[in-house]
């Protein structure tokens, strides 16, 4: 359009002089009608450029929307990658803290065996047996801990299927329902777990911390430690976790959690 206007405007500033002048004469009528011929075929070319450059600018949009449209795809590609590696760590994680946690459960179990010959000291006559608790004292008592089992593994097998705000919700009600049972350590464990599972790195390191510092000789306690180092890394607080990581292998030196200790402050190639 700046194009058409600027032939106008000179065209016009060309002719005008002798139109005005020689209006009469008939070659100047020829010279008018020729120039406005001029202007005709001008304005269509220009019309005609004004189309290619329209065609050209939609072109070139077409071209950019199709490179977009490529890299959308390409990233959709890698996203559906890096979910799907997402996953399969967490469930590798979840069959990780199963496995760990059937194997510090029986650690952490007495054996029924024991428990039955440390009840029943020797020299024992009949007649001080007959002294033993009430069999209805002995069921309510084992109703207790039969319920109290079943509410920790109710709270655990949410954990299991991934429910972690659920799972924390129900430990923590254990918690608050049996505060000295033997299962609290695990409890606490747990709940660390799942605050770690749904990258709430500093709720995570609060729950392990209390498990440490109630519990200090649990089992678990050594993968607390873990478990703190492993949050405060992912929250850029390196020095911290690699204090952490060191009051592990001190503490609990002998424990798997410190040997992955060791390998993580192995300084990297």
């Amino acid at each position: 359009m700046r194009v058409r206007a600027l032939l106008l405007s000179l065209l016009l500033v060309v002719s005008g002089p002798g139109y005005a002048g020689l209006f009469d004469d008939k070659e100047a009528r020829k010279q008018i009608a020729d120039q406005q011929s001029m202007i005709g075929d001008l304005l269509t070319r220009i019309t005609r450029l004004e189309e290619l450059l329209e065609n050209q600018s939609l072109l070139n949009l077409q071209t950019q929307i199709e490179s977009l449209r490529q890299d959308t795809n390409k990233l959709r590609g890698q996203l559906e990658v890096l979910t799907n590696e997402n996953e399969l760590t967490q469930k590798r994680q979840r069959d990780f803290y199963i496995d760990l946690d059937g194997r510090l459960r029986r650690i952490e179990q007495p054996d029924p065996s024991t428990v039955s010959a440390s009840s029943a000291p020797s020299g024992i006559s009949g007649s001080e047996t007959e002294a033993s608790p009430p069999i209805a004292e002995v069921s309510s008592h084992s109703k207790a801990e039969v319920s109290e089992a079943d509410a920790y593994e109710a709270a655990y097998e949410v954990f299991k299927s991934g429910s972690y705000q659920s799972a924390i919700t129900k430990l923590q009600a254990f918690l608050a329902n049996y505060p000295s049972s033997r299962l609290a350590p695990s409890a606490f464990y747990w709940i660390g777990n799942s605050y770690y599972a749904m990258r709430d790195f500093s709720n995570a390191v609060i729950a392990q911390q209390n498990l440490i510092k109630t519990y200090p000789n649990s089992a678990k306690a050594p993968d607390a430690l873990l478990n703190i180092a492993s949050s405060q890394r992912e929250m850029n607080k390196t020095t911290a976790s690699k204090k952490t990581l060191e009051d592990l292998i001190a503490r609990y030196p002998s424990s798997d959690a410190a040997d992955k200790a060791r390998q993580r402050l192995v300084p990297r190639k």
